[in-house]
């Protein structure tokens, strides 16, 4: 018989010492030959990445020696900051940016020099050409301090190293080169202000000289609105790509000078290039791609013959799939559901058995973790305009415990970053510390989110604070209107632009009774003035151009309407940040105190855009939990 006690106060096995201790994050899975990689983030070592293989006998080591750290730079979110190839590493070092050659059972040996200006040179997503032998990838030049970082495209001699022979230049922004099996020709992608590669894109090809550079470039396929995603070549050297064009991420053939779709789907096979060496397909054979793609919100993972445009899903038990990797009939990828961790998985196509070599942690294998986990239930709610939005709704769930009759659960609504992002279907340990005590949970997929189309994803456009804060509000609303939530204990929490759709939610709304703000934006001028180059003219899309649009980003900024915010909030900052630095934090922190409103501040030395110390994701974690329970839910703790 389950023990009666209020939501909100059930003890719960789900500890943040606990997500700590046993949590890892995994990206970037590679294959070569035999042998699978993946990147490993370890908080109980500071937040190291580490490069690790899976040899194809089963023997899993750590590449990078400590405190080597695989971590890019570039576009501040990095990614692709590792490759591999005939057994030796290639990757970013992030302490000095520098690009590091390993070989097999030997040290880094650094193959850039190390500029003046500290991190000045940033290299990523890069790719052996072994024709010339040379590393091919981004840099972002950040020699010029009182100057915008220039990104090119760039070559580096795998023998004598240096700063790299520039290639292509000329656009604001580079991704993705691909070269041809032939090594004849070279693919890439290019994007220039004020558009992000979710906007509009341009896929990019030209032809070898003998002497190593390229000739005149050729643009095949984007612009004008299309956003354009992973090119890849097939094993016969014909050029692949994915565009929205039809207002979904589809995949095309470029042939006789006309891209040819494949496979005509209203499902999203792209995502947002938030980082690079992003991939959703690969080939496994000149006759079949291993493909991922997006439907409402949920992932599958298919074989595409694209001769026939037969498109097959897998019979799998995973809802989200990143970093698809194939060689012959072996897939790699990471793969992950609502009650299955985030895990590195290889499929041997024949058999269609999956294999997981690494998951982030192995709590869900603990029965008593396990019985307390909430299953999500999508939802689609009534907006502002007629409109719908969407969202997975977790129920409190602890097999233990059970509420007073009558009581309703409180509700901490979730709002994603980017804005242009998701909320994601992998189990949510994050999710599960609030739900196994009694809380209920809304992650909303809010318009302006990817994996709904183009006509979703662009109705955030000029209306950033409008559109995110309608549909965060209009959800709750729904939730507390059909019973499920406490409508007087509802609360919104965000981290960087979720962290501006929870600030202007309390400052313009009056339906949230408290916050959280993970190094959030309050001051939308200040962004627009002071952030990085990557999306340094995101916000001309979002709300319009800065200055001509000033009164227009001082109206939607909290920091100027921090007299309207009523309830108590809290915020957690790091104090490296370079998307989103700390005065914007601080600025929005003392107007509040300045009123006497009940606020929270921890401000994380070291951290930046995003925590990644063991120690600090837990403060943060138990601090939002005890800060709601002491201001806004009125409950007594069990941690």
């Amino acid at each position: 018989m389950p023990e009666t006690r209020p939501y909100g106060s059930w003890p719960s096995p789900i500890t943040s010492d606990l997500i700590v201790a046993e949590t890892i994050g995994l990206t970037d899975v590679l294959l070569d030959g035999g042998d699978v990689y993946w990147l490993e983030r370890r908080p109980r070592e500071g937040g190291r990445t580490v490069l690790v293989r899976r040899s194809a006998t089963g023997e899993v080591t750590d590449i990078n020696p400590a405190p080597f750290n695989v971590r890019t730079r570039v576009h501040e979110y990095g990614g692709g900051a590792a490759l591999v190839a005939a057994g030796t590493a290639y990757y970013s070092h992030f302490a000095d940016q520098r690009l590091y050659r390993q070989a097999p059972g030997e040290e880094p040996v650094p193959l850039t020099p190390n500029p003046p200006v500290r991190a000045g040179l940033r290299y990523g997503d890069g790719l052996i050409d072994p024709f010339r032998k040379r590393w091919i990838g981004v840099r972002e030049d950040h020699r010029d301090t009182g100057d915008e970082p220039v990104n090119t495209l760039l070559a580096i001699d795998l023998e004598q190293g240096g700063p790299g022979e520039i290639l292509v230049s000329g656009a604001d922004f580079y991704s993705s080169p691909r070269l041809s099996p032939d090594g004849l020709r070279l693919a890439w992608l290019t994007w220039n202000h004020p558009d992000m590669p979710w906007v509009s894109t341009e896929l990019w090809l030209a032809e070898w000289n003998p002497d190593g550079s390229l000739q005149t470039p050729v643009r095949v396929a984007g612009g004008g609105g299309e956003s354009i995603f992973q090119p890849e070549w097939s094993p016969e050297g014909r050029l692949h790509f994915i565009s929205d064009r039809t207002g979904w991420w589809n995949l095309y053939r470029h042939e006789d000078g006309a891209a040819q779709p494949l496979c005509p789907l209203e499902a999203e096979f792209g995502e947002p290039q938030w980082g690079l060496g992003m991939s959703t397909y690969a080939f496994a054979g000149p006759d079949r791609i291993v493909c991922a793609y997006h439907s409402h919100g949920l992932g599958r993972l298919a074989v595409l013959n694209p001769g026939t445009g037969t498109l097959t899903p897998l019979d799998l038990p995973y809802t989200e799939f990143g970093y698809v990797r194939a060689a012959g009939s072996q897939v790699a990828f990471l793969g992950a559901s609502p009650l299955r961790p985030r895990a590195v998985v290889l499929l041997d196509l024949e058999s269609g058995e999956p294999q997981e070599l690494q998951v982030s942690h192995t709590l869900a294998e603990r029965p008593e973790i396990r019985r307390c986990f909430s299953e999500p239930e999508s939802v689609e709610f009534p907006t502002a305009g007629g409109k719908t939005a969407f969202g997975m709704f977790y129920p409190p769930h602890h097999p233990d415990y059970q509420a007073p009759e009558g009581e309703q659960p409180p509700l901490v609504v979730m709002c994603h970053g980017g804005p242009t992002a998701a909320t994601g279907s992998a189990l949510s340990l994050g999710i599960q510390y609030w739900t196994s005590r009694g809380i209920a949970v809304f992650d909303v997929d809010y318009g302006g989110s990817t994996g709904y189309g183009r006509e979703y994803r662009d109705r955030l456009q000029g209306q950033w604070g409008i559109v995110d804060v309608d549909d965060c509000v209009h959800g709750a609303r729904y939730l507390a209107g059909q019973g499920r939530v406490d409508g007087d204990r509802m609360v919104i929490t965000g981290g960087s632009a979720g962290g501006y759709t929870t600030l202007a939610c309390l400052a313009f709304r009056d339906v949230f009774r408290g916050g959280a703000s993970h190094f959030g934006v309050s001051d939308l001028e200040a962004l627009a003035r002071d952030t990085h180059k990557f999306e340094s003219r995101y916000l001309d899309w979002l709300i319009g151009p800065y200055p001509q649009e000033k009164a227009l980003y001082e109206q939607r900024s909290p920091v100027h309407h921090a007299d309207l915010v009523q309830v108590p909030v809290t915020f957690f900052q790091g104090s490296e940040d370079e998307v989103v630095p700390p005065n914007q934090t601080e600025m929005m922190v003392e107007a509040l105190r300045r009123r006497g409103i009940p606020v929270g501040y921890l401000l994380f030395q070291g951290e930046q855009h995003g925590f990644r110390k063991a120690e600090n994701i837990k403060r943060a974690l138990d601090a939002e939990l005890y800060f709601y329970a002491t201001h806004v839910f009125g409950i007594g703790l069990t941690f």
